[in-house]
């Protein structure tokens, strides 16, 4: 039965989010939303809302008295590696891609601060209110950077045929259909574990992690076969650093959380090389090259087969 519901969860947080991008996406276009601020951050946070749902209830179950901290960071994580190793992978199998030196640069450098600071307060083998406001604090400051520095593009009067009312509901209906399923997620999950004895952190790394990034993998590749590549990496790094400050952050400042001491010692230093090897790439030819692209979905395969050896 747990199995069932976990299915109907993940199912759930897939289509609850769906409803959420296609409306954010109509909002933002009736706006005037540059292509990149759309990646960057409309559809990082809408793609990125089972693993916050996840996080909220997560931490409300904490404040019970109930903790579930290994559900909320090895969603979170394992989204995370998901986007970084599986998204970015396959995406780059399917299309060429290229940014402006500058701005992997610029968000490159985000994302291994993120990483970092992420080290930082959980070094200590926990994750309190405090700090979980600092991680929140720095998404926020990201997000208020790159806003600044946006510049409105410039659609036609059609675009404001769409993105009225009707995509407020739909926008609403999502995030109702994300509360729900993500209930169903971490209620399975902690019922998997107890049942085959098996680690709530292991499932929710591999299990709910790469759940929660099939929304990022089916925008990135749709962007890519469209030949949009500043919405398909923007999305892709919007994603990763959200995940990375923010499901943590705001279960810590519901629910002080627990951290995993193996997260600290592999999962983290291993995201961090990723990370650099991922920004090496992109720098080296101005592009993420085919054979390159099979190198970063490789390293994403190989993680996944060093968890399931915990099992």
């Amino acid at each position: 039965m747990d199995i069932v519901l976990l299915i109907a969860g993940i199912a759930g947080l897939l289509i609850g989010t769906e409803l959420t991008i296609s409306s954010a996406l109509a909002i933002a276009k009736r706006h005037h939303l540059s292509e990149f601020f759309v990646g960057l951050v409309i559809l990082s946070i809408g793609s990125d809302l089972p693993e916050i749902a996840i996080a909220i209830d997560a931490g409300i179950k904490g404040s019970m008295g109930i903790d579930v901290s290994d559900v909320v960071i090895g969603s979170a994580i394992g989204s995370v590696i998901g986007q970084i190793g599986l998204v970015l992978g396959i995406t780059g199998l399917l299309g060429y891609m290229t940014m402006p030196v500058g701005f992997i640069f610029r968000h490159g450098a985000m994302l291994l601060a993120a990483t970092v600071l992420l080290y930082l307060v959980a070094w200590d083998g926990g994750i309190s209110r405090t700090e979980g406001l600092i991680l929140i604090t720095m998404y926020v400051v990201y997000v208020f950077a790159v806003l600044k520095g946006e510049e409105p593009a410039r659609e036609t009067t059609r675009a404001l045929v769409h993105g009225g009312i009707n995509s407020w509901i739909v926008l609403s209906t999502g995030l109702l259909v994300l509360i729900g399923s993500s209930e169903l997620a971490v209620r399975s999950v902690v019922g998997i574990a107890v049942t085959f004895d098996v680690s709530e952190l292991v499932i929710s790394l591999l299990v709910i992690g790469l759940g929660t990034s099939l929304p990022e993998l089916s925008i990135s590749v749709s962007a890519i076969l469209r030949k949009k590549t500043r919405l398909s990496v923007g999305n892709i790094i919007g994603s990763t650093t959200l995940d990375t400050l923010v499901p943590i952050g705001i279960a810590a400042i519901i629910s002080p959380l627990r951290f995993d001491r193996g997260l600290l010692l592999f999962d983290l230093p291993y995201i961090f090389v990723m990370i650099v090897i991922v920004l090496v790439f992109f720098v080296r030819k101005k592009g993420l090259q085919k054979s390159e692209a099979a190198v970063i979905l490789s390293l994403y395969l190989l993680y996944v087969s060093v968890k399931l050896h915990q099992f």
